[in-house]
Formats: C-alpha cells, sequence, structure tokens
C-alpha cells in the first residue's frame, strides 16, 4: 500500500497537508492556480498569530505540491519542532484554524507516531479504530476532527476496516457525509481540551529575562527576537570545534554589554539555564561573584553571546542573495495584495524573508543576524541608559516542580479527574477522603479483579474504564452451577479433556482390564474424574508440605480455627490423609494479593514499576509507605 511507502518521519518533526475537499480532476491547471491562491489567503489570516511566535527549530511552511500517485494536489510542508513539543500542538491549532476560516480545506496531520491526534483520544476510540485501520481517515474539516466510519453492512458510508481508502475517495465521503464522519464529543472533547489555551496560550509560554549581552545581540533580537532560537540551539549544541570562534568574540565583543530584557520560550530558557558552562579565559567574558544579585543575568548573557557568535561564524551568504531570494519569489506580491484586503501590510518583508514559506527552514540564521546588524544603527550610550527602564523579569519557579504538582499534571494527560478542562482545588477534608478512597484495600483488590476479568490479547490487555465505579455483584447460584459442570456432581460426562489420565504409565489407580486393545482409553465419567483430581491434588499437597513454599501465603485464620476444632472432635482411627487434609488451610486470596503488591511497591523505593504503573493505570493511588524503619 502506499502509505508503507511513505517516507519516513524524524521523531522531532510534524508533517501536514492541506486538501481541497471538491476539486475538478479535469482541470490541473485551474486547480493549481486554486490552492495558490488559497496559499496566500492562508499566510495573511495566520500572520498575526505567527509573527509573535518564536519556533524552536523549523517554522510552520506551506508551499504546493503537485498530484503524485494516488495523492492529489495539495499544500503541505513538515516542521522539525526540536525539543519543544509545544511547536507540534500549535501547527495543531493553525491548522484547526485554516480549516475552520476556510470551509473548502481538508487537513492532515501526523508524526512518526502516525495520527498522533488520536492518542490524545485513546480511551474513546471505538474499537475498530488502530493504526493500521486509520490510514486516510481522520481528517481536521470545517475546524473539527472528523473519521470516516467503519462499514460493516452494503450501504453504509465508509469503508471496511481491513481497507484503506484512497485520499481521493476519503475527500469525496468527507465532502458528501460529513455529518456522519464527524469524530463523537469525547473524542472532539479530548483534543480541545489539549488545544485549550490557545491563541493566548502563546504568550503564556514565553518567558522574560534580564541577561547582559553584547549591544550588537541586543540590538538584533529588539528586531527579530525568532533569532534567539537558533542561537540557543547553537550554544545548545555546540562542539569544540565551534568553541574555536568564541576565542576572541570578533563579532560581538564582551566589553559592549548591556542589560536588556529578552523575550525566550520556556523551552529555550531551560535549555539555557540548564547548562553549566564556564568561557575561555581568551573571551573576555568574566562572570561575578554566584552571590552577586545579577550573577544569573550575567551568566544567561554569557552563554546566548556564544551561540550567536558561533552563528556568526558559520555564515556565508552575502545580504544582496538574501534580499534577491525574497524579492524575486512569485509568492511574495500574492502575499502583499492578501494582506492589503486583510489590513495587515504592516506585517511586511520581515515576516515573509523569516518565515519562508517556500522552503521548510531558514537556510543560514548566521547570515540572517549578520543582515539584521548592519542594517541596524544604534548608540551605546542610548542603550545603557534603557536599562533603567527594563520591564520586570518572570519568575523561573515553574522549573521547579513539585511531586503533588506533577501528579495533577500526569492526571490532567491521562484525562482523569478532569471533566470540563478546569481543576477545583480540593480543601484539606477533601484530599483526606480522596486520599483514604483511593488506597482502600478493598478498592485494590476489587479493581485487580476487574482487571484479571477484562479482555485481553496478544495486543495486551485491556484496562477496565470503569473499575472502580460500578457496584460488586455476585451471583452465587450462577458459581455453584458453573462448579457441578465443572466437577460432574450430576454425572455429566465432561468436554474436556482436562481431565484424562496422563499418569498411566505410572500406574496410578488405573487398572489395565480398563485399556481397550487397540490402545484407546475409555472416556471416564465424571465421578471417576473428579476422584482422580483429588488424588492428584493430594499427592501435590503432600510433596508441597516437605517444602517452604507455604510460609509464603497468609492462610485464612478463620477457616482454619474452624478446621482445628473439627479435628479435636474426630476420632482418633483418623487415617493419616485426613490429618494432611485438616493440616492444610485455604488461602486468603484477598490478603495475599494485597500484601504481595505492597511488597512490590515498597521494593520500587518510590520509583516506577510494574506494581505502581498497573494500580495507576486501574485510578488507584497508594500513599508513600511513612515507615522508613
Amino acid at each position: 500500500m502506499d502509505f508503507l511507502k511513505r517516507p519516513p518521519i524524524p521523531e522531532d518533526a510534524v508533517q501536514y497537508q492541506l486538501f481541497l475537499v471538491h476539486p475538478d480532476p479535469s482541470d490541473a491547471e485551474a486547480h493549481e492556480r486554486v490552492l495558490q491562491q488559497i496559499l496566500q489567503n492562508i499566510l495573511a489570516e495566520i500572520a498575526p498569530l505567527l509573527m509573535q511566535y518564536i519556533w524552536q527549530h523549523q517554522p510552520f511552511n506551506l508551499r504546493y505540491h503537485p498530484e503524485k500517485g494516488d495523492v492529489p494536489a495539495h499544500l503541505g510542508g513538515v516542521t522539525q519542532f526540536g525539543d519543544n513539543v509545544e511547536d507540534e500542538w500549535f501547527i495543531v491549532y493553525l491548522l484547526k484554524h485554516i480549516t475552520q476560516t476556510f470551509s473548502d480545506v481538508a487537513a492532515v496531520v501526523y508524526d512518526n507516531d502516525g495520527q498522533f491526534l488520536l492518542i490524545e483520544a485513546a480511551e474513546h476510540l471505538p474499537k475498530w479504530l488502530d493504526p493500521d485501520s486509520s490510514e486516510n481517515r481522520v481528517f481536521l474539516f470545517r475546524g473539527e476532527l472528523h473519521i470516516l466510519p467503519n462499514r460493516t453492512r452494503s450501504g453504509e458510508v465508509g469503508w471496511p476496516r481491513n481497507s484503506v481508502p484512497a485520499v481521493g475517495q476519503a475527500l469525496e465521503v468527507l465532502h458528501s457525509h460529513s455529518g456522519s464522519c464527524l469524530a463523537k464529543q469525547p473524542i472532539r472533547s479530548a483534543l480541545a481540551r489539549r488545544l485549550d489555551g490557545y491563541p493566548d496560550k502563546i504568550q503564556q509560554n514565553f518567558h522574560r529575562a534580564h541577561c547582559y549581552v553584547p549591544a550588537g545581540i541586543a540590538v538584533v533580537l529588539s528586531r527579530r527576537p525568532d533569532l534567539i532560537a537558533p542561537a540557543v540551539s547553537a550554544f545548545y549544541l555546540r562542539d569544540p570545534v565551534d568553541l574555536q570562534a568564541c576565542r576572541t568574540f570578533r563579532k560581538f565583543p564582551p566589553d559592549t554589554r548591556v542589560l536588556t530584557s529578552l523575550k525566550f520560550t520556556r523551552c529555550l530558557y531551560a535549555q539555557l539555564q540548564q547548562q553549566s558552562f564556564v568561557p575561555d579565559r581568551r573571551s573576555g567574558f568574566t562572570l561575578p561573584a554566584r552571590s552577586h544579585p545579577q550573577y544569573r543575568a550575567h551568566e544567561l548573557g554569557m552563554k546566548l553571546a556564544h551561540g550567536f557568535e558561533i552563528l556568526c561564524s558559520k555564515s556565508g551568504q552575502s545580504s544582496s542573495e538574501k534580499e534577491a531570494s525574497v524579492s524575486s519569489n512569485p509568492l511574495w506580491r500574492g502575499f502583499l495584495d492578501s494582506l492589503r484586503k486583510n489590513g495587515y501590510f504592516k506585517v511586511g518583508k520581515s515576516f515573509f524573508s523569516c518565515y519562508s514559506f517556500s522552503s521548510p527552514d531558514i537556510q543560514n540564521p548566521g547570515q540572517e543576524v549578520m543582515n539584521v546588524l548592519e542594517d541596524a544603527s544604534y548608540s551605546l550610550e542610548e542603550l545603557k541608559n534603557q536599562e533603567a527602564h527594563l520591564p520586570p523579569e518572570d519568575s523561573d519557579a515553574w522549573l521547579d516542580i513539585s511531586p503533588q504538582e506533577l501528579e495533577r499534571l500526569l492526571e490532567e494527560r491521562g484525562g482523569r479527574g478532569v471533566s470540563d478542562g478546569t481543576r477545583k482545588t480540593p480543601q484539606p477534608d477533601e484530599e483526606l477522603q480522596e486520599e483514604e478512597a483511593g488506597y482502600s484495600l478493598i478498592a485494590v483488590t476489587k479493581g485487580m479483579k476487574n482487571f484479571i476479568n477484562a479482555t485481553s490479547s496478544h495486543e495486551g490487555a485491556e484496562i477496565p474504564r470503569s473499575c472502580l465505579a460500578e457496584p460488586f455483584s455476585f451471583d452465587p447460584d450462577a458459581v455453584t452451577s458453573a462448579l457441578d459442570r465443572l466437577l460432574g456432581s450430576n454425572d455429566d460426562e465432561l468436554d474436556s479433556d482436562d481431565f484424562e489420565d496422563d499418569d498411566d504409565e505410572k500406574g496410578n489407580d488405573v487398572n489395565d482390564d480398563e485399556e481397550v486393545q487397540n490402545g484407546e482409553s475409555q472416556e471416564q465419567t465424571g465421578a471417576e474424574a473428579l476422584d482422580n483430581l483429588r488424588k492428584y491434588m493430594d499427592e501435590m499437597d503432600q510433596e508441597l508440605q516437605s517444602t517452604n513454599i507455604g510460609k509464603s501465603f497468609t492462610q485464612n485464620n478463620r477457616v482454619s480455627l474452624h478446621r482445628c476444632s473439627d479435628a479435636s472432635k474426630s476420632s482418633s482411627s483418623a487415617t493419616r490423609s485426613e490429618l494432611v487434609e485438616d493440616e492444610i488451610q485455604p488461602l486468603d486470596v484477598d490478603l495475599n494479593l494485597v500484601s504481595n503488591l505492597l511488597e512490590s511497591l515498597a521494593s520500587q523505593a518510590g520509583l516506577a514499576g510494574p506494581a505502581s504503573n498497573l494500580l495507576q493505570s486501574l485510578g488507584i493511588h497508594i500513599p508513600p509507605d511513612a515507615d522508613q524503619s
């Protein structure tokens, strides 16, 4: 199939495609003109959102792709988001916004995990939908998630589970039966929770910090804040060869340092802040004592200066070549016309150059820095005068997360405890009740039993979705009837061959005259099978009594006392087998289960492990062991 021939996507990249849901296949040139016009309109529509965004590695980009095989002509692109997964979800928001604004466009988005939108709603997906059956079935259309249904009978909308529709066929069904293809509400709600907060979330992911940087860097970032990302990446991914350019600092001398306020994304700030680095003594960068109130500003500026110096040492393209590449782009004039119509003309050439929609990334960020620096004129004295009027920097307390906050985030990501996207702060009494209910021993045993009885296959076990919400029910008549059928108390012959005697070679209670001359043994009645089973179990009990295996299990005390009282009343002529039977006491299954789970949790020493992961997936929370002994 075609999707198996698709080139692999890097682990830190997302790929997206925009299709016309009802194209005219007879006129390829007209189709291309329509897509090019839509591209210009899309650029003008999302320009205000992208101008305020800082990408980790590559920006959102679109370009025209002609028809190839079964894939019709479309607009598409690939973005590497590096370590900042929020870039990927911002692209999903952009695609939803685009499909809502342009109702004749449908979007497809996937990464190396495939249809990652479905992962967010994994608990609500129908049974038939899996990575193999979701190919060419998942679209963003008119601002909502659509899933082409599974067809079980002829005449229904959709395709059978084991077939993959062509993209053109899928778009036709999406256009003509959009209501039947709309994803169920729980699935759409799960996706909406993940995108909750956009576009305001863009500003929430920024972090402003004071930094002592060379004056040239302060000027460049005041005009192109997005260039901070390649500079941080250059420092973060530096090697000894890169650091050779930082011995002299020809582009950004340290004696021109000024204090300025810079805007990072939280991911970029964390990458810069968490790395330990000592500058070369020949570089001219000196840091104050760690106790100095502005030590962090000096350290951040020093690291950032190294990143910019590394970038510029790798630049090679001239300014005239860069200017020509923008002016000669065929999309440029159409983009300007779209900006005028939408009232965003002030965005201009810098936006088009920055986001380079005809190519997937900035070709040479070091040269971009040099171009901005050459066009800028600044006064060092004026920059120093601005130090007294800087806005306050943001707190970086978000870098430190408590175990309780981590647990809350994991619950929100797992979809538990959050119904409307908000979480109420519990009161102390409510926290105590939730904690007691979370690790009730009855809940532990009941959850484990439900898990064991749940559906499983070679693909794995399914976690019961409401294992703690449904009341426990027990039908004694049904259990008794099942045991009667199993043990054959009604003289019914067993349907299974599980109790056929496999120990004939040992001569265990099987007479030679009961065997047929041709080697076929007669079928045993239910009573005979039960008698053989009891003898077999007695032999196992006698063999295990000579070992210490029984000491590892907890016996049922109530049954044990009852058996002891019965044994005292029995006659002294009881046989050895009867005494052994009295000594063998039934196990307390629930107590053994809980004891083994707690021992497993204790051996994990607070770390992740099989016991904690299983209980967590069942919604059972065990508090940490307070007994340090």
